[in-house]
């Protein structure tokens, strides 16, 4: 049963987004479109570009130099790129392309392609996951300017197997927000509809991915940041099994213990035959974790669906045609891959709003977006609620306490929206949107958190013990495609779809499933911890049913 406020709100957004539905289309009615990729090796996966540069098809001087120019041709029309390094990455490439001619001179071809499977492809990182030398300020006003000084571990590792990094790409502020804009870069535009969203907030990375700009993309995804720009784009996006790959290094990081939990680190492609690849290169010595190198036989396979959460009047409900793919998807495992067709639902995912606000936001140090940078902090006294959860209970009892410490000077919400909605405000509208939810929890009384506590460690026991180790859920991404910009603030409640699997722990994967007049279709792959296998390989069965990944045209 959803709580008052949820549903209340929910109501509210509803009919907002069924009011302005037809300024939104007047507002964005009018859109240029891409050039299309002008070279094949565009393409192309990161799989195939590895193998065509050790085979002598192409050196990876040219092959860096033709995603160099791609970018250049779109960004101007998606404004994704934060900072670039082209010049650098050319050097690597003809620093390549002499290993490449030593290694055949002595022989010894085979174990440099052992040790470096990407030896020469060219990929994309988005800003948060930290790229050494380039821009790491993340959407901030008061970082901007600031770099990063040593690379991410995923970046270290993904650079560690011979690939070149081009650039870092647009973020939300802080990766706050599901749509990609903020006040230090301006707005990332859909490459499939100019005047839509790519999502967030790796959407940098699914604009420049989707059309032909990367060969693959590092992203990050703390509640839907890989999966949603991934449906929106058209693209594979997976959030790993939390704990497998490392997370050092991104930003923003918090030093609650459950934020590693909840904030992975995982590829974004468009060929799925990618993904092992890259995953076991993400993981570095955690790999055996995943056992992606262990076929998986699709008869065996369970196949759980579900087109939709629930149905309220507070839920905007999913867009038929994603509801109509996730039962092709259903059915063409079935008949194709023999795998089985179970019925069993799993109802308690319609409380997936009041379950992820009330786990992700008792995380303590979240930001601040309030706190001014510029005024030194206060003494005061606080009383703080500390939840302790005990293993053998499923309470989460709160304990009151009086603590003395520094208090933050903040500026006033109100203040700070009205400023933002004149174009006057030093945080964006999505920052403070995300402040306001932290600020009032969308009204879930504190009394029922821990309940809501206890609910998902009930429904992280029953998938995980429900799908086990060869069940999967097909599920949708979010409740629509990709919509008008800044028109997420009116479908948020979309963000239920993947954000629930954060909190859950859950490894998940966005399949890209065709377009729907123009615009990309995508549906949700969801397997129990550690099971990514089963998601990837589902992946590729359904690319090879349904297409997978189309250019836009």
């Amino acid at each position: 049963m959803m709580e008052v406020g949820v549903r209340l709100m929910g109501i509210i957004l509803r009919l907002l987004n069924l009011l302005l539905a037809p300024l939104f289309w007047w507002r964005g009615r009018h859109q240029g479109s891409l050039p299309p990729p002008p070279s094949p090796l565009l393409l192309k996966s990161a799989t195939e570009l590895a193998a065509a540069i050790r085979d002598g098809e192409i050196t990876s001087e040219k092959l860096v130099s033709i995603y160099v120019d791609r970018v250049k041709e779109v960004n101007p029309y998606l404004n994704a790129v934060v900072e670039e390094r082209y010049r650098a990455a050319l050097e690597e490439a003809k620093s390549v392309d002499r290993q490449i001619a030593d290694a055949k001179q002595h022989g010894t071809l085979d174990l440099l392609v052992k040790n470096k499977p990407l030896l020469g492809v060219p990929f994309s990182v988005k800003e948060s996951c930290s790229l050494a030398g380039l821009s790491n300020s993340v959407g901030c006003l008061e970082n901007a300017g600031r770099r990063a000084t040593t690379d991410g571990e995923v970046v270290r590792l993904v650079r560690k197997s011979g690939a070149i990094p081009l650039l870092v790409s647009n973020t939300p502020e802080l990766c706050l927000g599901w749509e990609t804009t903020n006040l230090l870069r301006g707005t990332t535009n859909n490459p499939y509809c100019l005047s839509r969203t790519p999502g967030g907030s790796s959407g940098g990375e699914g604009a420049l991915l989707a059309c032909g700009a990367a060969a693959f993309s590092v992203a990050s995804d703390v509640a839907g940041s890989i999966r949603i720009p991934a449906a929106f784009c058209g693209l594979f996006g997976h959030k790993p099994t939390p704990g497998v790959i490392s997370i050092e290094g991104h930003i923003p990081t918090l030093s609650d213990e459950l934020f590693p939990r909840f904030l992975t680190v995982g590829p974004m492609v468009r060929r799925a035959e990618d993904l092992p690849l890259l995953m076991n290169i993400m993981a570095g010595r955690n790999k055996h974790m995943l056992r992606l190198d262990e076929p998986v036989d699709m008869s065996k396979l369970k196949i759980y669906y579900m087109t939709e959460a629930g149905s309220s009047l507070a839920l905007i409900r999913v867009h038929q045609s994603i509801k109509d793919m996730i039962i092709n998807a259903a059915n063409y495992l079935v008949k194709e891959c023999s795998s089985q067709l179970c019925q069993e639902k799993f109802s308690e995912l319609i409380d997936s709003v009041e379950i992820s606000i009330s786990v992700f936001f008792s995380m303590k140090d979240i930001p601040n977006m309030l706190q001014d940078p510029a005024n030194p902090k206060v003494p005061g006294i606080v009383c703080d609620d500390l939840s302790l959860y005990n293993e053998n209970d499923d309470e989460i009892k709160y304990v009151r306490t009086h603590k003395p410490r520094m208090l933050q000077c903040e500026r006033s919400l109100f203040m700070e929206l009205l400023k933002s909605i004149f174009g006057g405000g030093t945080r964006s509208l999505q920052a403070l949107g995300f402040t306001v939810i932290n600020k009032t929890r969308l009204f879930i009384p504190q009394s029922r958190r821990p309940a809501y506590n206890g609910m998902a460690k009930y429904l992280r026991e029953l998938m995980t013990k429900t799908l086990g180790d060869n069940g999967v859920l097909l599920y949708p991404v979010c409740n629509g495609l990709a919509h008008y910009h800044h028109q997420v603030f009116l479908r948020a409640s979309g963000v239920m779809y993947t954000m629930i699997f954060n909190i859950l722990g859950m490894p998940a994967t966005t399949v890209p499933m065709g377009l729907y007049k123009g615009l990309p279709v995508g549906i949700q792959v969801v397997a129990a911890p550690n099971q990514d296998r089963l998601c990837l390989a589902v992946a590729k069965e359904l690319e090879k049913g349904f297409g997978g990944w189309r250019p836009p045209q």
